[in-house]
C-alpha cells in the first residue's frame, strides 16, 4: 500500500503530544508521513516537535483556530490517498497502521474504516457503557444519538473528506460527529473489532467538558443533513432524533433564559418538522 498521512492536531498539549507522536513513530508499518498541525500552542509544543528533527514529521503551525481547521489544515496538505487521524491525548497501538493497511487490502471496496478503543480515564482503564458499541448494526441511527466514532481510530480516503467539505470549522465540538454522519448517510463504512488505541479522558482541557450543550451542535448539524440529498428512511430517523432531543435542550435554555438560543433552535427544529 501507498504511504499514509497522519493528522495529530494539538494545542496547548506537549505532556501528551509526546506521547501520540512517539506511538505513531513506533508503529510497526512505516510508510507514514507524519503532520502535526500546533494550533497557536503556548506550552512549547511547536518547539518540542522542531527540535524532534524527525524526517517522517511535518510541523505546521498556525495562529489558535480551533480543531477543525487543524485537521483541514494536515488534511489540506497531504499527498498521499489515505490519511489517518490521532487525537494529540490518545495513543495508538504498535500494530494500529499495519492491522487497517490490512484490512482495506481484503475489503478494497472501502474508503473509511475504524476500530474499537480502550478508554483510560485518570490514569485507569474503563469498560465503556453498551451504547457506545461502535458495531456496523444500525451504525448511523445510532450514531445521531452520539458521537460513536473516535477520529483516533479512523483511516480514511483524502478524496471522501474533501467530498464532503472536510471538518466544519464553524463547530467548536462535534465536528466529528457531523463529518461522520454525513459519510453514514452515504455509504458503508468498516468496522474493525480490534482494540487499536488507547483513548485517554479525564483531564481538564477536554472540548466535552469545556462545552455543556453539546446537542445545540448535534441538531444543527442533523438539521444540515436533513436538508441534503439523502434518503427518506435516513431523514426519518434524523427527524426522530432532533424530536427526541429538542425538548431538553429548549427547557435547559428556558431554565437559563438564553432566549437567543431558544429562538434559534426553535427555528432549525421548523425546518424538520
Amino acid at each position: 500500500m501507498e504511504q499514509i498521512t497522519v493528522i495529530i492536531p494539538t494545542y496547548n498539549r506537549q505532556e501528551h503530544l509526546k506521547r501520540s507522536v512517539n506511538s505513531v513513530l513506533k508503529q510497526s508499518y512505516q510508510n507514514f508521513q507524519l503532520i502535526v498541525v500546533d494550533d497557536g500552542s503556548t506550552d512549547g509544543s511547536a518547539f518540542y516537535i522542531e527540535n524532534l528533527a524527525h524526517p517522517k514529521i511535518k510541523l505546521i503551525t498556525q495562529n489558535n483556530r480551533g480543531v477543525s481547521s487543524a485537521r483541514n489544515i494536515g488534511i489540506v496538505a497531504a499527498q498521499t490517498e489515505w490519511i489517518a487521524f490521532l487525537d494529540s491525548d490518545d495513543e495508538w497501538f504498535p500494530q494500529k497502521l499495519q492491522a487497517q493497511v490490512d484490512f482495506i487490502q481484503k475489503n478494497p471496496h472501502l474508503e473509511f474504516i475504524h476500530s474499537n478503543e480502550i478508554w483510560n480515564r485518570n490514569g485507569v482503564r474503563v469498560n465503556p457503557p453498551k451504547k457506545f458499541d461502535k458495531s456496523n448494526d444500525e451504525i448511523f441511527r445510532r450514531s445521531l444519538e452520539m458521537c460513536l466514532i473516535s477520529p483516533s481510530t479512523v483511516m480514511m480516503k483524502k478524496s471522501l473528506a474533501e467530498k464532503h467539505g472536510r471538518f466544519n470549522e464553524e463547530f467548536i465540538i462535534c465536528e466529528d460527529y457531523d463529518l461522520w454522519l454525513k459519510i453514514l448517510a452515504r455509504q458503508e463504512v468498516g468496522f474493525m473489532s480490534d482494540h487499536l488505541i488507547t483513548k485517554y479522558g479525564g483531564h481538564e482541557d477536554q472540548l466535552s467538558t469545556k462545552y455543556p450543550a453539546m446537542d445545540y451542535w448535534r441538531i444543527r448539524s442533523m438539521v444540515d443533513l436533513y436538508k441534503a440529498d439523502i434518503s427518506s428512511d435516513k431523514k426519518s430517523l434524523i427527524k426522530e432524533e432532533i424530536l427526541n432531543k429538542a425538548p431538553i435542550l429548549l427547557n435547559g435554555y428556558m431554565k437559563h433564559q438564553n432566549k437567543e438560543k431558544f429562538d434559534e433552535v426553535t427555528k432549525m427544529i421548523k425546518e424538520v418538522i
